[in-house]
């Protein structure tokens, strides 16, 4: 990269050791000017004491604070316990800075996946331990390792988040993703853990591993590389489809929190219709309904 071609200190006590005339007649001191000259600032250091959680930007690199996490309070996610409170004691231990593992949130969509990671990181800064909340894009992941440099040399703690992340058949981020989790010399950094929410527990489509399988020649490790990724989190948490009790439960809990008073026949009548229309139910048509509810009482949420 053009950045990493900047002007070393030497060259520039040697350009200015020298008339103007001679750095027009020596071709490498013409180019290394014009590299200073077209090479993009140096960003300036994060400020980590800013926010308690950041997006990541490319190009140039930067970690951009977010004021104000938009999420939902931990007990207001219903129907996933038992991998709330997996979650929330896994990364308890991290932010008191003992072992924890990198965990992949997969499964049914609009169940709460990326709503419990930042519950759960919303939960233990409100606990006053200062853990950070990194977010990366998928598109992004070859640029991990930069990110990984920044993340090194703080003195604090951070979770690494990558939603919906999966990968084509053509897809080489993976390899990038490898460093973070337990590959590298160097390896994952102490202060940093990683968290990815996907559809699929192997970050590929079935179709896709079954076909690479069906043409290899050895089939057993046709696609052994990839799936291996998905081996690399130490916790596996499963999302599955909601009950129509527990979605009911996630509507009530919602009217609770915002003070939103209806008759509860009036809820289960209302509500059973909402899912029909959307085809299906889980804690993000819940989320919808209440939304529409909440709407038409003169309320903003």
């Amino acid at each position: 990269m053009i950045s990493t071609m900047t002007t070393s200190v030497s060259t520039i006590l040697k350009i200015a050791a020298l008339k103007m005339s001679d750095v027009m007649d020596d071709p490498m001191l013409r180019i290394a000017l014009a590299l200073e000259r077209i090479s993009p600032p140096e960003s300036p250091a994060p400020d980590f004491d800013s926010a308690s959680a950041f997006l990541w930007h490319v190009e140039p690199d930067r970690l951009a604070p977010v004021a104000e996490v938009n999420g939902v309070a931990l007990d207001l996610l219903v129907g996933i316990e038992r991998a709330r409170d997996t979650l929330h004691t896994n990364t308890v231990q991290f932010a008191k800075g003992f072992a924890a593992n990198n965990a992949l949130l997969w499964g049914s969509r609009g169940m709460g996946k990326s709503s419990l990671v930042k519950a759960v990181h919303s939960d233990i800064v409100a606990s006053g331990l200062g853990l950070k909340l990194v977010e990366v894009q998928r598109e992004d992941l070859p640029s991990i390792g930069r990110l990984l440099n920044l993340l090194r040399a703080s003195e604090h703690r951070f979770v690494l988040y990558c939603d919906d992340l999966s990968f084509s058949h053509d897809d080489q981020h993976y390899k990038s993703l490898k460093a973070v989790l337990d590959g590298g010399i160097e390896g994952r950094p102490e202060n940093v853990i990683f968290y990815a929410t996907s559809n699929r527990r192997h970050l590929m489509p079935r179709d896709m591993i079954e076909n690479e399988r069906g043409g290899a020649i050895n089939p057993s490790e046709a696609t052994e590389e990839k799936v291996s990724l998905s081996d690399r989190f130490g916790l596996w948490l499963g999302f599955h489809p909601c009950t129509q009790d527990e979605y009911l439960d996630m509507i009530r809990g919602y009217c609770a929190a915002h003070d939103v008073a209806i008759d509860d026949d009036v809820l289960h009548a209302e509500a059973i219709e909402w899912q029909q229309t959307r085809g299906g139910r889980s804690g993000r048509v819940a989320w919808q309904y209440f939304t529409d509810l909440a709407g038409r009482c003169g309320l903003a949420v």
